[in-house]
């Protein structure tokens, strides 16, 4: 029986050593942490947001870097595969807003446990608190791994799956950038992505905790558009975070510097500038006698009021009657416009995945092996791929582990 070793227990780890499995290899995953799937735990809020049930054309359109790359991985299998998958493993799995899928008990765990399960059913040999030190080369070709004990166990195939930098309390470190340079391979400098963002203004942290739903925003660079999208933000103390400022933070990630970057929220979006005006002006005429601070309850959150009238430059104390054409239309434009400027990201603690990875063209993607060592193969977020939330950067782990498996089978079989 031909022996594989998967570096990494994490989504793609599992999956890939349950397709190699199933096979008929003998597989063995070395996972660093005490138990497998530590940050799959934590994955959509603890509710594991597996995939997304959309055509697999969507599932490129929400990939940020290097969507090419999976063509082969995505189109031999996709998100239907993997929620077939999963129900025939007896995990009932349910579709939410923006085609999001979770299992239908809203627990990560049971997840993770029909994987555990289904390994342990394969016989895979599951090596917790084993930390991959390097890879054994020979004539290039990759024939084994040494732990950071000093052991080395040989293999007829090697397969790194061990993540990337984001949530270092879950165990990411740099390890499986480190073992592929090593060996010749060039890693895209690791970064944050989907993480929440700083500002350069205080009143932010005025707000924090506010949570803004149905805004728009359009994030730029000078006068060049970077991102636009429609949903949901939150204020925090450092800045901002929540679903929208998260998928900007992916197109923004890239950009060399972050001066003059704007982060501009319409708080209005249903209406236009003109109908924002007639709406003032009905909230004005009901409330002619009221100073102007306590006239806006009904059309933003308590929490915004104090900060918008400020950036208004209104006098609160002012009589509502007394207020200028130009002073409302003043107003009227912030409600369009509340502008933020974006001073940096938070690190790899607060982000979802890591943009860069191990570079893409050094990896056949139909495959997903080494064009640089033979029988060494690359599955997940340890490559130079990253995506949008909503369950696309875990079928990026499933559709490379897939394929990286079914790989090693061919491989494997044409040798015997």
């Amino acid at each position: 029986m031909k022996k594989c070793i998967i570096i990494g227990g994490g989504a793609a780890g599992m999956y890939s050593a349950i397709i190699a499995a199933s096979g008929g290899m003998d597989v063995s995953i070395w996972e660093k942490n005490e138990k497998l799937g530590k940050k799959l735990f934590i994955t959509g809020k603890g509710r594991c947001n597996l995939t997304n049930n959309c055509e697999t054309e969507d599932l490129f359109r929400n990939v940020m870097t290097n969507s090419k790359f999976l063509y082969s991985a995505f189109y031999q299998y996709n998100s239907q595969d993997v929620m077939k998958f999963f129900e025939s493993e007896g995990l009932e799995v349910k579709t939410e807003r923006g085609n999001r899928v979770f299992p239908a008990s809203d627990k990560s765990s049971d997840v993770i446990r029909v994987l555990e399960n289904k390994l342990r059913h394969l016989g895979v040999k599951i090596e917790l608190n084993r930390r991959a030190k390097r890879l054994l080369v020979e004539d290039g070709r990759c024939i084994g791994v040494e732990d950071v004990r000093g052991q080395q166990e040989y293999a007829d195939a090697v397969l790194i799956a061990c993540g990337g930098c984001a949530y270092p309390s879950t165990g990411a470190t740099e390890d499986g950038y480190r073992m592929a340079e090593a060996v010749g391979h060039t890693t895209v400098l690791p970064r944050p992505s989907l993480v929440p963002m700083e500002t350069e203004e205080d009143w932010c942290r005025e707000l924090m905790g506010l949570s803004l739903r149905n805004v728009s925003v359009v994030v730029r660079k000078g006068k060049k558009k970077i991102y636009e999208d429609f949903g949901e933000m939150l204020f925090t103390h450092f800045g901002i975070s929540g679903p929208l400022v998260l998928s900007a933070s992916a197109f923004c990630g890239k950009l060399k510097d972050y001066k003059d970057l704007i982060f501009s929220i319409d708080l209005k979006p249903a209406l236009t500038a003109e109908q924002v005006d007639d709406r003032l002006l009905r909230i004005f005429d009901a409330n002619k006698n009221k100073q102007f601070r306590n006239c806006l309850n009904g059309l933003l959150p308590n929490k915004l009021i104090p900060v918008a009238i400020r950036l208004s430059g209104i006098d609160p104390f002012k009589q509502v009657n007394l207020i200028s054409r130009e002073e409302r239309a003043r107003f009227g434009y912030l409600l369009k416009h509340l502008d933020i400027h974006i001073r940096g990201f938070r690190g790899f603690n607060e982000s979802i995945v890591t943009g860069g990875g191990i570079k893409v063209k050094e990896i056949n993607p139909k495959t997903m092996e080494s064009k640089l060592v033979k029988n060494l193969y690359f599955a997940g977020e340890v490559i130079d791929v990253d995506a949008l939330t909503g369950g696309f950067n875990l079928q990026i782990a499933w559709s490379t582990g897939w394929l990286a498996a079914k790989n090693m089978l061919e491989v494997i079989e044409n040798e015997l």
